[in-house]
């Protein structure tokens, strides 16, 4: 977006600690480190048997392309950054499948007339504190959920996998770890060569085949192997200066073909975006417009977690690939509640705009439009008037048209016929949300050029849906 976003001033901190301790946060803070130091791995019993090291160049591949897609203005692989894909997981995919697992046992348990209370109790407080209010499954939260998966997966292959071979925070870490004041030092004289350092070490930084010493860049100064060594002769002390080549340092052609391939990319996505035809059902959250989603949205998915009623969802391929993963509404999943404005005062970097709740209710998302083919009222002639019922706004973007109809027995009848106000309506998709016909809803919110901007009310200007 090439602003400035006050809050992402709090990042220079992980620098600074960089600077002073090199990849103390993947070693001390960093929560997927934490979570893969959990997940039960495979350790390495020799240098020999770890992964071939050119496999350590892939993490700055990756650092590089999203460097150079967001200097082009994209952040789709934003994604990668690790809080960034733990944070998505959690709410997209764990948060609801917790859910769906507690209702589930409820439902089963709550027969039991003893049980009902604490049930309920127990309910009431994680609906308060930790599960969403009502989660929504879509089908982007699955391709998520699988990233996550093989993330956690590849610790089978290598303890801390994620973390030497693919983060792109690692990675740049790793860069900045090069000037670092605190580093890993052996003393030759106490050094028994038990191996017992390399093999206890998470991220495999240590070398034997180099009298045991650490690659600086690799090394998460977890201080393990100090701990670990039987006669005192690891240490971490300050040391000034640009440390020489390391062990796994990427070569100049690797490093010039890892910006060749990320600058290929970047422009494949630049060019999906161009060629992209503008999707009919493409919805953002209230006061969000794509060319500011897509220059600051980070893909964290707080939005989708404060979300009561989970009508944000993360897309797949509505907004095309460049905008992977950036939140969309989807009514007919849940409907953007009238009394929140919870999204943009979630949002991190100002994507969804921090709007106060009386002008966050003007704020067109879309437009209502009756399809007359399936609506029960025009196409059935059945009284239904749930749509305009359900629509929050106070002069009712949806009003009822009546007509007298004769019925079969020859019965003289009112009808209620469902008109939309195209002035009045904000896109908030509540009366798709709860449109009692099966399948795709008869009253659809489409995309509408006004997104972003405020309801034109007064006039007489009116879409009756097609």
């Amino acid at each position: 977006g090439r602003a400035w976003i006050p809050g992402m001033a709090l990042g220079l901190l992980t620098i600074v600690l960089a600077l002073v301790a090199g990849r103390a946060w993947c070693g001390w803070v960093c929560p997927m480190g934490t979570l893969l130091d959990i997940i039960p791995s495979r350790r390495s019993r020799a240098a020999s048997a770890d992964v071939p090291s050119p496999w350590r160049s892939v993490k700055y591949g990756v650092l590089a392309l999203i460097v150079i897609g967001a200097a082009a203005g994209s952040l789709t692989l934003i994604v990668l950054d690790p809080i960034t894909l733990l944070l998505r997981s959690m709410a997209a995919v764990v948060l609801p499948a917790i859910d769906g697992a507690v209702k589930a046992i409820e439902i089963a348990l709550y027969p039991v007339r003893a049980l009902q209370a604490p049930i309920v109790a127990v309910d009431t407080f994680l609906r308060r504190t930790v599960l969403p209010a009502q989660p929504a499954f879509y089908v982007a939260n699955v391709a998520v959920g699988v990233l996550f998966a093989l993330v956690l997966a590849a610790n089978a292959i290598r303890r801390r996998f994620w973390c030497r071979y693919l983060c792109p925070l690692g990675a740049l870490l790793a860069l900045i770890s090069r000037v670092s004041v605190l580093r890993h030092r052996v003393d030759a004289d106490r050094c028994i060569q038990c191996g017992r350092c390399a093999r206890l070490c998470p991220t495999g930084a240590i070398a034997p085949e180099r009298a045991f010493a650490a690659d600086v860049a690799e090394c998460t100064a977890c201080l393990g192997c100090a701990a670990a060594c039987p006669t005192g002769a690891i240490s971490f002390q300050p040391k000034l200066g640009l440390v020489g080549p390391q062990r796994y340092d990427p070569s100049r052609r690797q490093v010039f073909a890892l910006l060749g391939i990320a600058a290929v990319g970047v422009g494949l996505l630049k060019v999906a975006r161009a060629l992209g035809v503008p999707d009919g059902w493409l919805l953002r959250p209230p006061g969000a417009t794509d060319s500011e989603l897509l220059g600051r949205c980070i893909r964290c998915g707080q939005c989708l977690k404060v979300c009561p009623t989970g009508a944000l969802q993360p897309s797949l391929t509505t907004a095309g690939p460049d905008a992977l993963w950036t939140p969309v509404l989807v009514p007919r999943h849940g409907y953007c509640d009238y009394g929140c404005a919870s999204c943009g005062q979630a949002c991190p970097t100002g994507a969804i705009p921090r709007l106060a709740l009386d002008v966050k209710r003007q704020m067109v998302m879309g437009l209502a439009v009756v399809d007359r083919t399936r609506c029960l009222a025009w196409a059935k002639q059945q009284n239904c008037i749930i749509c305009e019922e359900m629509c929050p706004v106070p002069s009712k973007a949806v009003r009822l048209d009546d007509i007298e109809i004769t019925d079969a027995q020859g019965n003289t009848i009112t009808l209620h016929r469902p008109v939309v106000n195209e002035r009045h309506c904000i896109g908030c998709g509540a009366c798709e949300f709860h449109c009692p016909v099966e399948g795709a809803a008869a009253i659809r919110v489409v995309y509408s050029p006004l997104a972003g901007q405020p309801t034109r009310h007064g006039g007489g200007g009116r879409g009756e849906g097609s």
